[in-house]
């Protein structure tokens, strides 16, 4: 697959990992891990997946005796040990709990068990994402950055979204505060925190889904500055100059990649190597 396929890949991993994440909670909480999602991200990794009597079973790692093992239940515990050793702990026959020695692995099976919960759905993300290639060099930013331009051209939002999308995840770029947002509108940009605490926000991009324009500020604006934060909206609805629209945005998005340091600060450019991999 191409760095844009591999890079939109990586996204949706990281997407369905929070999903998961967020419904995970202690046994006392009442609250059901989405398996859904976590069978979708299993799948992402092209897990086998093994029905034993009631469980769904996935291997994380090649054959042998003794296999590195999730069980798809509200626990997510990641298991060393075979198949049988698993059935037998996370449901036993009653034959099987007459037994002593059994029951005690029954009772106790911190012995096999590598992770369970947050841990193991890290675990899972992690082994998703090590299967892909994110290594990149200034050609694979181009593709991106054309594709965006054409999108914004031919006024197809979804292009341009999954254009920004790219090179938000590229540049560590997060949705904005809530103060910052605007209705029909992708937002992305820097969020940092001043020594005092107080949030900051940009440089950042503002696209209306709407009248397909796009916009970019070169300033950091402070989450408490309502003075600077009306400023901002009055850029995003075109009352106030930006700091370069259009189709350039693509092309200083792909600049600042390339520049990593460069939009952070009002520094001068720090010049980059053209070429380097997602971690």
């Amino acid at each position: 697959m191409s760095f844009k396929e591999n890079l939109l890949k990586k996204i949706e991993i990281d997407k369905l990992t929070q999903k998961v994440l967020i419904t995970i909670g202690s046994p006392e909480s009442g609250r059901k891990v989405d398996r859904d999602a976590m069978r979708s991200l299993l799948a992402m990794g092209s897990f086998t997946l093994k029905q034993e009597r009631d469980l769904d079973l996935y291997f994380l790692d090649a054959d042998g005796d003794r296999r590195k093992i999730l069980v798809l239940d509200n626990e997510l515990a990641i298991y060393h040990t075979t198949v049988e050793d698993v059935a037998l702990r996370k449901s036993p026959t009653i034959k099987e709990m007459l037994s002593i020695r059994n029951a005690i692995k029954i009772l106790n099976d911190s012995d096999v068990v590598l992770s369970k919960k947050e841990q193991s759905v890290k675990t899972v993300q992690k082994a998703c994402i090590d299967l892909l290639d994110l290594s990149f060099d200034e050609s694979d930013l181009e593709a991106i950055a054309s594709d965006g331009i054409a999108s914004l051209e031919n006024r197809y939002p979804e292009g341009v979204v999954e254009g920004l999308t790219l090179f938000a995840e590229l540049l560590g770029y997060t949705t904005p505060p809530k103060a910052f947002k605007i209705s029909n509108h992708k937002i992305i940009g820097a969020l940092a925190k001043k020594e005092s605490g107080e949030p900051v926000f940009g440089p950042m991009v503002i696209y209306s889904l709407i009248h397909n324009v796009i916009k970019w500020i070169e300033d950091q604006v402070g989450s408490f500055d309502k003075a600077k934060i009306e400023w901002m909206h009055q850029v995003a609805t075109g009352k106030e100059d930006p700091s370069g629209e259009g189709t350039e945005v693509f092309q200083y998005l792909k600049e600042a990649v390339v520049n990593r340091d460069i939009w952070v600060t009002s520094q001068k450019p720090i010049v980059k190597p053209t070429s380097g991999v997602i971690r």
